[in-house]
């Protein structure tokens, strides 16, 4: 009986989160203009996303500002982690708790924060403020996560390189990274997520001719709800998707921690 309703909760649960993004895909196909009503089948929302270049402007400077942010916080994320969690002193157990505050922030009062320190810094706000603000945020997920894979990693392996011989350089190069990519790969994934969707941080940070796609896709919703927001929205899914596949392939090959 318990299992029963242990999995039926699960099924509700798993329906309650995929649903509305199995209805956006299926209606970016319908025919109508109106997503109160099915008209039938049509590829036509998503040829008219070739005749936006708004939207493969935007697009671009999502992708860079994403990929820009979270290979830097990444980098930033994976230091302060091995400082932290090698060092096990009263400082770096304040600085683990301090890390919770912007995590819990309201996105609206980090923005409205970094505006005031971008307007007081004299920085012209655009696709570099932007960049700074995403890493800003995405490091304290980074560090998390990277922190809790060095918590669970054998310190004993990193030990045994140094006793038989391989200096502290190599021991992090060929014992420490490959135990920490797995915790660095979901890192980088949670920090591209986190840049990629972001919305309100980037509409503060963001200047005159600077936006990216959460900004585009806002002000085509208040304009008009047309049905090539939903064909856009269902490739950004696709493309999600794709990524988590090829990211859990890559991390199911490397589960046990393969030292080069």
């Amino acid at each position: 009986m318990t299992r029963r309703l242990v999995t039926t909760i699960a099924v509700l649960g798993y329906t309650a989160l995929l649903l509305p993004l199995l209805l956006l895909v299926l209606f970016s196909f319908n025919a109508s203009r109106s997503g109160a009503r099915w008209d039938g089948f049509t590829l036509d929302w998503y040829a008219r996303l070739l005749h936006r270049p708004d939207l493969t402007i935007a697009l671009r400077t999502s992708l860079i500002v994403a990929v820009t942010s979270t290979v830097i916080a990444t980098a930033l994320g994976t230091l302060a982690a091995l400082a932290m969690g090698r060092h096990r002193r009263r400082a770096a157990a304040a600085f683990e708790s301090l890390l919770v505050l912007p995590i819990v922030t309201p996105e609206v009062v980090a923005g409205i924060s970094l505006l005031i320190l971008f307007s007081a810094a004299g920085i012209h706000l655009g696709l570099v403020t932007i960049i700074i603000a995403h890493i800003t945020f995405s490091v304290p997920f980074t560090i998390m996560v990277v922190l809790a894979r060095l918590r669970g990693m054998d310190s004993s392996l990193e030990e045994a390189a140094l006793t038989l011989g391989a200096n502290e350089l190599t021991a992090f190069r060929r014992v420490t990274i490959p135990l920490l990519m797995p915790g660095i790969i979901g890192a980088a994934l949670l920090a591209f997520t986190l840049s990629f969707d972001d919305f309100v941080i980037t509409f503060f940070t963001a200047g005159p001719g600077t936006s990216t796609l959460p900004l585009v896709i806002y002000g085509m919703v208040r304009r008009t709800v047309e049905p090539s927001v939903n064909a856009l929205s269902a490739l950004l899914v696709l493309g999600t998707t794709l990524l988590l596949i090829v990211a859990h392939r890559w991390l199911g090959r490397h589960a046990s921690g393969g030292i080069a």
